[in-house]
């Protein structure tokens, strides 16, 4: 208010006229009409008036004051709504929640380019059960976990194809059993030691950023961003799209987690949609390996909503979902702005509905725990890191690009540059000291002289031999054959500059690659697809109905 009436005092001992500033009315009076009203006889004041005269010197006039106002009002109204606009912007900024990426001491390097210099992207998408607010405490119940550290009860890997062609999502189950590596808060700076215990609770080791360390521990995928929700924020969002259909096999009713529907199809919003997204005992076997499912059905249900577009169409609606969407995240620094969460979406659209998957990660019991099943899970996350389609649709663009590319070694081994590089450290264990000058030194005895060891420090789960262009690729093939590395580890980038050989943590000993390493057999014909045990949803499948546990029909 001070600033304000300072201004009016100032304005009012003198400030700048109208002319300093350029709004001078005799700027806009062209010198025809200014001549005309001094030549007429008697156009002075009292004398005879010539209407003919006046008219044609008023009607410009006021024309000329019209169009000059309204270019104000248009520039002030063009002006005020960018003003508008932005501090909206700034709003929905604030809105957003924001914490670390990687609480963990090591983490992996970031995924590489493609021959076109594309990179896939992989977020972590997770699920609070936090009661820290009123509303969290009504819609999850538990009023004396209140004070509770949250639990990160739904996490789905989101990984999106370097092209875009193509997407997959994977659950974990909350109660998988995994090694939790030490983090380190980056708040108070507390340290979480190294534990084994359940996936969920690497949240409360001091943030989502030990959640992130912990995906990558076990799946040696490298994660680019997270994105975590609330129980408030599912409902919020659920009722800014307007609902999202499902469907049940049998009349359903959960009491622990109210869902109540009838059989067939229904369209659920709010807190119904919480009540599915929650529900455990309803669905399959009354484990979280049924709710993983009912929480891929209404994913792809809302994907195909939001990409049919008809529940956007309304700006207010617009404005809803970006108010729900914003309050209800918390997001790593990388993508803590409403523009790069926008850049995105229009990222994830790209994606073509029917080449969305999404699975559950292979899994076994182990006492009151499930672990990843042997074999099983390490396909389908060595599928992810070498940005393979789980749905199997990949095999024939790759197969018809390698027939474009050529198989023989473009000159004599000898003289075929080869970087040797370590990448055998992970977040709980450390490098093996000098593997990438072992297996060079192989190398050389095989006859590639030109084989040298980079001591760049490195950290990746696949091994992988990578080639800077095509006349090359027969080289980095001769350079496989040699170590028994197999053909779906040898990749085009465009971030190698020589033939590339990463030693990766799936090779940590011995001279030669070892055999079924990173889950694939040998030559097996589903080796670009996930395995039956993923369970797979294609994001295209209308008529996906969720199995209702018998204890809990009605």
């Amino acid at each position: 208010m001070r600033q304000n009436n300072t201004r009016g005092r100032r304005a009012r001992r003198g400030a700048p006229s109208a002319a300093d500033r350029g709004w001078d009315d005799s700027l806009y009076e062209d010198r025809p009409t200014r001549q005309l009203r001094q030549a007429r006889p008697g156009a002075g004041p009292g004398g005879p008036r010539d209407h003919d005269a006046v008219d044609e010197e008023v009607r410009p006039r006021r024309k000329r004051r019209v169009l000059r106002w309204f270019a104000i009002f248009l520039a002030v109204l063009i002006l005020g709504t960018a003003a508008a606009g932005y501090l909206y912007y700034q709003h929905l900024n604030g809105n957003l929640g924001k914490d670390a990426l990687n609480l963990g001491d090591n983490k992996l390097d970031k995924s590489d380019p493609n021959a076109a210099g594309q990179t896939p992207l992989n977020i972590l998408l997770l699920g609070s059960d936090s009661r820290a607010s009123k509303e969290n405490v009504r819609l999850g119940g538990s009023k004396g976990d209140a004070t509770r550290k949250p639990l990160a009860d739904v996490q789905m890997l989101l990984h999106v194809s370097a092209d875009r062609s193509n997407m997959s999502v994977i659950s974990v189950p909350r109660d998988t059993k995994t090694t939790i590596p030490k983090c380190t808060d980056s708040d108070d700076g507390k340290v979480y030691a190294k534990t084994s215990d359940k996936i969920n609770t690497s949240l409360q080791h001091g943030g989502p950023g030990c959640t992130v360390a912990t995906w990558e521990e076990m799946t040696g995928v490298p994660i680019d961003h997270f994105m975590m929700i609330d129980f408030s924020g599912v409902v919020s969002m659920a009722d800014a799209v307007g609902g999202v259909p499902v469907c049940v096999n049998q009349n359903v009713s959960d009491p622990k987690s109210h869902l109540k529907l009838k059989k067939g199809e229904s369209t659920i919003k709010g807190e119904m949609a919480l009540s599915w997204l929650r529900t455990r005992h309803g669905f399959g076997d009354g484990t979280d390996i049924g709710r993983a499912k009912a929480q891929h059905m209404y994913m792809n249900s809302m994907v195909r909503q939001l990409k049919a577009g008809t529940k956007l169409t309304d700006p207010g609606k617009m404005k809803d979902l970006a108010e729900a969407a914003t309050e209800a995240l918390t997001v790593d620094d990388g993508l803590g702005s409403v523009k790069k969460l926008y850049d995105l979406g229009n990222d994830l659209k790209r994606v073509p509905t029917k080449r969305i998957t999404m699975a559950t990660m292979p899994w076994e019991y182990s006492g009151d725990y499930v672990v990843p099943k042997k074999g099983d899970a390490d396909k389908i996350f060595s599928l992810v890191r070498n940005d393979i389609a789980l749905d199997g649709k990949d095999k024939k663009k790759a197969e018809a690009s390698k027939k474009a590319q050529p198989t023989e070694p473009s000159q004599p081994k000898g003289e075929i540059p080869v970087r040797v590089m370590n990448g055998t450290g992970t977040a709980l264990q450390p490098p093996v000291s000098g593997r990438a000058s072992v297996i060079a030194n192989a190398l050389a005895q095989k006859g590639y002289e030109q084989a040298t060891a980079d001591q760049t420090p490195k950290s990746q789960a696949d091994t992988t031999i990578s080639y800077p262009s095509e006349k090359q690729r027969g080289d980095a093939l001769a350079v496989a054959k040699a170590l028994g590395v197999p053909e779906r580890l040898v990749k085009h980038s465009s971030a190698a500059q020589e033939v590339t050989l990463v030693v990766g943590a799936d090779w940590r000993e011995s001279d030669g690659y070892p055999k079924n390493a990173g889950g694939h057999g040998k030559g097996g014909k589903d080796d670009n697809k996930a395995p039956d045990s993923a369970d797979a949803l294609n994001g295209e499948n209308k008529k996906a109905c969720m199995k209702v546990n018998p204890n809990y029909t009605w």
